[in-house]
């Protein structure tokens, strides 16, 4: 048994963060211009409400890891290398900063999140399109 004790998640938060280059939309955007990959773990739910970012790929959080494995036997033909430059996006910046830690625990050292998700790349007037029903 560890003697470390419990965190909150506030402080999990925190602590994932000071690893992470966090990008602005505006990042985020010219990191996929320049051949990056933009990951939405959003659930379906909101993809269907809010829309979708263009080129996105869309993998839910429960299957991330297995998709964007560089080595793994499921993951994602986008999914090259461990140098690939991934920003992975969640509705608001919470779960995105998790998600792009586990990433980065496979290897994927360019790995980072989206501050204030996909609310924030809607507010700053990126693309959006409608999700298909």
């Amino acid at each position: 048994m560890s003697d470390e004790q419990p965190v909150g998640i506030d402080e999990l938060l925190e602590r994932v963060r000071l690893d992470l280059d966090r990008l602005s939309p505006k990042e985020a955007y010219e990191v996929v211009e320049g051949g990056g990959l933009l990951v939405d773990i959003r659930y379906a739910a909101l993809r269907e409400r809010d829309g979708l970012i263009p080129g996105a790929l869309v993998v839910e959080r429960n299957e991330l890891e297995w998709r964007l494995d560089p080595q793994g036997s499921h993951r994602a033909p986008e999914a090259t290398g461990h140098d690939l430059r991934v920003v992975v996006v969640c509705n608001e910046g919470y779960a995105s900063s998790l998600a792009a830690v586990s990433l980065r625990q496979l290897g994927l050292r360019h790995a980072t999140d989206l501050t204030g998700g996909f609310q924030a790349w809607r507010a700053a007037g990126l693309p959006v399109v409608t999700a298909e029903t």
